[in-house]
């Protein structure tokens, strides 16, 4: 029987190694064609794929079938759910792949980019700037075509020239500044915030006026500690979890 054939994944040793494979394979379920096989490899192909152990394999397998999108049989192997519709919990643990795997089961729309006046309470990030760029999008569930979140990344407007906008509708921001505008994003800082749908995105987003919504801002910044991106997304607050992973094995100084 022909098996599914998971992305290819490039490990951060500094992240544990069963998320960044949860995550990858995840993004590989979500994002497949239609006429892609529902068989998995076994699980030591798979780790030798993603050079890891089995038990890291077994681990990062565990995680998806408890989003419910894999399942598992006793002898006859693992196979992915066709109708499976994850949670997509918001993770903020990760790399730029794992940015990557939580938007890969969403499509999105550009809906306008151009210069606008730098907001007031983000002005200390870009010091001696009047302007940056705007780029607002637009994110569908792929499955049920629903919206679940829209985003605004104001840009530097040096780092801006370099975005191609055609390729926001495929990748995150931080992929393509790192992978099409060849900026070293070095650190991204994320603020969690409970907010409550204003007029724009109660629209957007298809939900009443003033109901929960998940706001996350996340700085970004280059390897001379120069913010160039700060995106601020509104998350469904009924589509979304914040979920966040910690090392408590270190001892404490």
């Amino acid at each position: 029987m022909t098996v599914f054939a998971p992305d290819s994944l490039e490990l951060n040793r500094k992240l544990p190694l069963w998320y960044q494979v949860s995550q990858s394979l995840r993004a590989s379920i979500l994002g497949r064609s239609p006429e892609a096989p529902l068989r998995l490899p076994t699980e030591e192909r798979l780790a030798e794929h993603y050079g890891v152990s089995v038990l890291t394999m077994r681990q990062a397998l565990k995680e998806l079938e408890l989003e419910g999108l894999i399942t598992r049989f006793r002898r006859r192997g693992t196979f992915i759910e066709p109708k499976a519709r994850p949670g997509a919990p918001v993770r903020l643990l990760g790399s730029v792949d794992t940015i990557v795997a939580q938007q890969s089961g969403e499509t999105t729309t550009l809906l306008d980019h151009g210069p606008v006046a730098v907001p007031p309470e983000l002005a200390e990030h870009f010091p001696g700037l009047g302007e940056v760029v705007s780029f607002r999008r637009l994110r569908h569930d792929r499955a049920s075509g629903e919206p679940v979140n829209w985003a605004e990344n104001l840009v530097h407007p040096e780092i801006a020239d370099r975005v191609d906008p055609a390729a926001l509708e495929r990748w995150p921001m931080t992929k393509v500044l790192r992978d099409i505008a060849g900026v070293t994003v070095s650190r991204i800082a994320n603020t969690v915030q409970a907010r409550l749908a204003d007029p724009p995105t109660a629209q957007l987003l298809r939900v009443p006026l003033l109901s929960p919504i998940l706001h996350i801002t996340g700085v970004e910044y280059d390897e001379r500690g120069r913010a160039v991106d700060i995106a601020r997304i509104h998350y469904r607050g009924d589509r979304f979890s914040f979920a966040v992973t910690m090392d408590a094995s270190a001892e404490p100084e």
